[in-house]
């Protein structure tokens, strides 16, 4: 059973086809990095024009690397940036229709977890799910039969996107997650005391905005202006090396970034020691963007629980994970009219 697979939630256009929801045959990724790097963030209507660019390239590369017919399409339906997801959407409505093959869609987190139960088959349900890039911050129960119980999640800034504003403020490159990721290990991760979030409601959602507003008041209050300057000038000259941060990056800088990195994963594993003991869950899934982060890795690590990542190719955007989780939905009949419409807001625990 091949299917292809597109994902184009965001800033990624992506095809791929995957057999049997676990062979990986081809994985396309075009990336718009360099597009919307000088506005430090992405912009929604530059990214659903590359993704028009991008798309048919893209499948056709996907295409002709797995070289086997396609028995079904498999498309991103949300949640995301709504011009980005109807490129997928229009285009994988034609192929549907000129291939007379059924057409699949997906939930963009539900193909998060299946890129890890792609690569670990062995992964048994219930699990815990944690869904962080920058995007998304969520916390899943996962039980068989697509059913999952929304725990808590971000109140505003995802994880990814506060490491992201941190690093444009501080003058890194965009995206700057992997920069401050590379950096941290270098500074004291208890140098700077961040103020943790009370949320009202739902105690244990999460809220990141706060401690990007505490990074801002501390740079302003040290005066920093020409050290992020120079790190800016540098981006203009070259693609800066990790010894290039270093030397541009005084150790006040590098125990501010291990502080925050240090702050960030504390409150998303603080959770997941929650949500596993008070549900009894033993299986733990981490994926999105964030799920790269080394540092996340290594403390996630030394939990007491069977914790699986992806590999960090399908721990970013990706089509293998959407064609991955369109397999069982396939199998159990699910079916997408050709009137299908993208959901920017698309509830998982609503499936």
């Amino acid at each position: 059973m091949n299917i292809l697979g597109l994902e184009s939630s965001c800033d990624e256009t992506a095809a791929a086809v995957v057999t049997d929801g676990r062979l990986v045959l081809s994985s396309v990724v075009a990336s718009q990095f360099d597009t919307h790097e000088r506005f430090g963030g992405v912009v929604p209507e530059l990214a659903s024009r590359e993704h028009l660019r991008a798309v048919v390239p893209v499948v056709e590369q996907a295409l002709a690397q797995a070289n086997v017919p396609i028995d079904a399409v498999a498309v991103t339906q949300g949640p995301g940036l709504i011009g980005s997801l109807l490129v997928g959407i229009t285009f994988a409505k034609a192929f549907a229709l000129a291939r007379k093959v059924p057409l699949i869609a997906v939930n963009h987190l539900e193909g998060h977890i299946h890129a890890v139960l792609l690569e670990h088959p062995e992964t048994e349900l219930p699990a815990l799910a944690l869904i962080v890039s920058g995007g998304h911050t969520h916390f899943y129960r996962c039980e068989p039969n697509f059913r999952y119980e929304l725990l808590s999640r971000t109140r505003d800034d995802a994880a990814g996107e506060a490491y992201d504003k941190v690093a444009k403020l501080l003058g890194y490159k965009y995206p700057g997650g992997p920069t401050l990721d590379l950096l941290a290990p270098y500074g004291n991760p208890r140098a700077v005391k961040f103020t943790r979030s009370k949320m009202s409601g739902n105690s244990l959602d999460l809220s990141f905005s706060g401690i990007k507003t505490a990074v801002l008041r501390w740079t302003e209050a040290r005066d920093m202006t020409a050290e992020i300057a120079a790190r800016r000038a540098l981006r203009t000259l070259r693609e800066p090396t990790l010894a290039d941060w270093l030397a541009t990056t005084p150790q006040t800088t590098l125990d501010l970034i291990a502080s925050f990195q240090y702050t960030v994963i504390d409150e998303l594993l603080s959770r997941v020691r929650i949500f596993a003991e008070d549900l009894d869950l033993t299986n733990v899934i981490v994926s999105g963007g964030v799920a790269c982060n080394a540092g996340l890795r290594a403390a996630a690590r030394r939990l007491p629980y069977n914790i699986s990542f992806p590999t960090p190719q399908l721990s970013t955007d990706n089509a293998a994970m959407i064609a991955a989780a369109a397999y069982p939905r396939f199998l159990a009949g699910h079916r997408a009219a050709l009137d299908l419409r993208p959901k920017a807001n698309f509830s998982l625990a609503m499936l």
